[in-house]
């Protein structure tokens, strides 16, 4: 990853707007750039496009939609961003926080009314921190229906994306960003550009970023994109540009193992528990899935058992991924406490102890209070582990997603967003609200291609 001066020879091609990355962010951005008349190129490292989003739920939590409104669901923007900074202890810029909620339900509408996607409300459960129902997702919700149907649009747009090229270098003058030089099949091309986006996510595939930012997760399953190298934040820093919270991150600590697929965090929130191999509850499940990556971890083997049941159950399968485990064999079924215990190996005692004491009248020995029913029988069990999702530190940026230097600077026709810009989760795992990610990744990349957008009708004398 380097800076070069401009080419001697000149770019191969030039662009008004070029994108890096094709997950949901590079997307929609790309989408948001060309409704407000500018043209764009998308490259994307990878053989189509997917990223951090198709391996997701594919859920982006918005405030305050008609969506919400049919479900008879009351939101708003600052009730969101309260939300957001609660989780975080506060540890975020509240401009950003306020400036990613009042758009969210705003980039939702017009993914719905301009494109067509089928959003709903997820209206069967809450994610823990959210004060109001606000996820919204696609009929299967999934992360690759989300990526499918944006590169359709795309595609419908008539946007140009170009994969199996990789972002190597950036050609800078001054403080411009003038092109990038591509690898590919065939080598490397130099295209110039009036304005560079960068979409490439953040540096969870990058195992030495991880062990210098954020030890506690290095050895847990890496569940994002192999490309998420860590590219922007290389670049931002060879430019001078500032960084935020490079030790945020999402965890996951309910993916099935070995199998590798991410069971829903509604097999908790409605009454599930997480046991040890010894088969004991070790943790308050209701903090969060990012916080139980760690939680996890910690136990023997890094494994642990999800417990829940029949009921439970019913309400996962509205999840694609839920399914699938379920197909393969991954969730486990059993009639009584002991048929458990034998098809999980677990110890039958400890596990009948674990799974009928706990009160429903008042918080247990963790802190966590359960409401609704108890876990009866037939019941589910899925072995798990944790996993780092993506990271949520990042770029710093300014309220148009333009990358910040250290000295308050900015970069006039440099963008950042997703997971390449600094989330709004804090400083650690604990502050990730859930959807923060995807949330950042689509309101940013809206942000970030119309402003880059509104420069080239400047440039072009049509403001």
């Amino acid at each position: 990853m380097s800076i070069l001066p401009l080419p001697a020879t000149g770019f191969d091609l030039d662009v008004p707007i070029l994108i890096v990355g094709a997950g949901a962010c590079g997307l929609v951005a790309a989408l948001a750039a060309t409704d407000a008349g500018a043209e764009v190129l998308v490259v994307e490292a990878d053989a189509a496009p997917s990223g951090s989003t198709a391996l997701s739920a594919g859920l982006i939590p918005a405030a305050g939609t008609r969506f919400q409104r049919d479900a008879g669901i009351e939101d708003t923007a600052d009730l969101f961003a309260r939300d957001i900074q609660k989780k975080a202890k506060g540890e975020n810029p509240q401009e950003l926080v306020d400036r990613l909620a009042e758009h969210s339900g705003k980039v939702i509408e017009w993914l719905a009314d301009r494109f067509d996607l089928p959003f709903s409300v997820v209206t069967d459960f809450d994610y823990p921190g959210h004060s109001r129902r606000r996820m919204h997702g696609l009929p299967t919700r999934a992360g690759r229906e989300l990526i499918d149907r944006l590169r359709s649009a795309c595609e419908t747009q008539g946007i140009d994306i170009i994969c199996n090229r990789r972002a190597t270098s950036l050609f800078v003058e001054g403080d411009h960003v003038r092109g990038v030089r591509l690898e590919g099949p065939n080598g490397t091309e130099d295209v110039g550009c009036g304005a560079l986006i960068l979409a490439c996510n953040g540096y969870g595939g990058n195992r030495d970023m991880v062990r210098q930012f954020m030890p506690e997760i290095e050895n847990a399953v890496w569940f994002g994109h192999d490309y998420n190298q860590g590219d922007a934040v290389t670049w931002g820093e060879a430019l001078g540009a500032d960084t935020l919270h490079l030790g945020a991150y999402q965890g996951h600590g309910n993916v099935a193992h070995p199998q590798g697929i991410l069971i829903t965090w509604a097999v908790i929130t409605q009454g599930g528990v997480q046991v040890n191999l010894n088969g004991e509850r070790f943790w308050d499940e209701s903090q969060g899935y990012s916080e139980a990556a760690r939680a996890v971890l910690s136990q023997a083997g890094g494994v642990a058992w999800t417990i829940f049941d029949s009921r439970i159950a019913g309400i996962a399968r509205q999840f694609q991924d839920f399914k699938d485990a379920e197909a393969i064999g991954a969730i486990r079924t059993a009639d009584s406490l002991a048929e458990l215990a034998e098809v999980t190996g677990l110890p039958k005692d400890a596990l009948t102890r674990t799974t009928t004491n706990i009160p429903t009248d008042k918080p247990d020995a963790f802190g966590r209070s359960f409401l609704g029913e108890p876990l009866k029988p037939p019941y589910c069990a899925v072995k798990v582990t944790g996993a780092l999702f993506h990271t949520q530190g990042g770029l710093k940026i300014d309220q148009n997603a333009r990358v910040v230097g250290k000295g308050g600077n900015v970069f006039p026709n440099l963008f950042a967003a997703g997971g390449a810009a600094v989330g709004v989760s804090g400083s650690g795992d604990s502050g990730y609200l859930s959807g923060n990610g995807l949330m950042a990744a689509t309101v940013l990349g809206h942000i970030a291609g119309s402003a880059a957008a509104n420069d080239m009708k400047k440039e072009h004398g049509h403001a």
